[in-house]
């Protein structure tokens, strides 16, 4: 009986019922997306990063944690020493150059030979190797997000570059030029902003690190697992703070509509109430049958929600190949958890002022 009322309330006034199912289902959306944005980039990149190859990271003095935001280059003939090393491979010197047309993008100028003996090389979906000093690798995402073609040019650090090569993504950068083209650009000379380290084995790892340590004190000495383990949102400055505004927003809004739908109910539901008070319902009762419904409210909502999150999820990255959204179970959960919370918050205040009237005076209320 409960039931069948809580259903007849909620399809009384559809448009209502409608709006506040999809306010609640924005609300478990813009969670989901934020946050698998935000999480989506960060692992990314790391991935991205992981796909270089290398085993260990030698970055300048005080150099950022992000690599995007370092550049300090450190000098060439570090490369040389840490080639002489026991168990070192191969060292990949890399200088980092940034374009911000459009977005903020970091562009590797990389020695070819060197890069490839780290990496394994690129895997070409069209075009080869550079040729010329100003010709330019883009990665195939890259490619697809800027629709970039073979052979065309690239207005980029005030330049024209000649695209020579698409290559799958996934080795660090998006854009690759030749190391001597990012020297002559940032006007240094034998200059490196990270050196990319191979090992012979990769359990010699951690032994090779503690050498560079011992042996060049001041620069910053990563390996890449260490360093991957770190590149998550609880490390990266600010994104946990963005992260809670967003989901502090999200919850107000779908809050503030429950809240407001359920006052309206009450409202227009004083003489339903009257009757049930004076057939002998109980305040518990009334509370109930009113939090049930907004519950059921929430429950929509977040169904809808999931939904709105995966179409907007597809939307997104068809039209934007290079973002990554990471749509998980555990922020789904979350997700959810707040928003069905918020709907009985929001539904608890109009549900004890309904629990309050008086028979008479519901029942004489028109």
């Amino acid at each position: 009986m409960v039931n069948k009322l809580i259903v007849s309330n909620i399809l009384y006034r559809p448009v209502r019922t409608a709006l506040s199912a999809l306010a609640v289902a924005m609300e478990v959306a813009m969670v989901m997306l934020f946050v698998g944005l935000a999480h989506g980039l960060v692992n990314e990149s790391a991935q991205r990063l992981e796909g270089v190859g290398a085993d260990i990271m030698v970055q300048p003095p005080g150099a950022s944690f992000l690599l995007a935001f370092s550049q300090a280059p450190m000098p060439m003939a570090i490369g040389d020493k840490l080639r002489e090393l026991p168990h070192v491979l191969a060292v990949a010197p890399v200088l980092f150059n940034f374009s911000s047309v459009g977005n903020l993008i970091i562009i590797y100028g990389i020695d070819m030979p060197s890069f490839v003996r780290v990496s394994g090389g690129f895997a070409y979906h069209s075009g080869g190797p550079f040729v010329n000093p100003y010709d330019i690798l883009v990665d195939d995402l890259y490619a697809k997000a800027n629709h970039v073609k073979m052979g065309q040019t690239l207005r980029l650090l005030n330049h024209d570059f000649h695209v020579c090569g698409i290559v799958e993504h996934g080795k660090g950068a998006r854009l690759f030029i030749p190391l001597p083209t990012a020297e002559d650009l940032l006007q240094v000379q034998n200059k490196a902003s990270i050196f990319f380290i191979k090992c012979t084995e990769a359990a010699y790892t951690g032994a090779v690190a503690d050498e560079i340590r011992q042996a060049a004190s001041k620069y910053q000495v990563w390996p890449v697992r260490e360093y991957m383990s770190l590149m998550t949102s609880n490390n990266l400055p600010f994104l946990n703070d963005f992260i809670g505004v967003v989901i502090t927003i999200a919850v107000g809004i779908g809050f503030l509509v429950i809240f407001l739908a359920m006052y309206t109910t009450v409202t227009e539901r004083t003489r339903e109430i009257g009757i049930l008070k004076s057939l002998g319902a109980s305040k518990g009762y009334i509370i109930a049958v009113i939090l049930r419904e907004a519950a059921l409210l929430g429950a929509v909502g977040i169904i809808v929600g999931y939904a709105i999150a995966v179409l907007a999820r597809k939307a997104i990255l068809a039209n934007h190949p290079t973002l990554f959204i990471d749509l998980t179970v555990e922020w789904a959960f979350y997700a959810a958890l707040l928003a069905l919370a918020g709907s009985i918050v929001g539904a608890f205040y109009p549900a004890m002022r309904a629990s309050r009237l008086d028979p008479v005076d519901a029942l004489a209320y028109e």
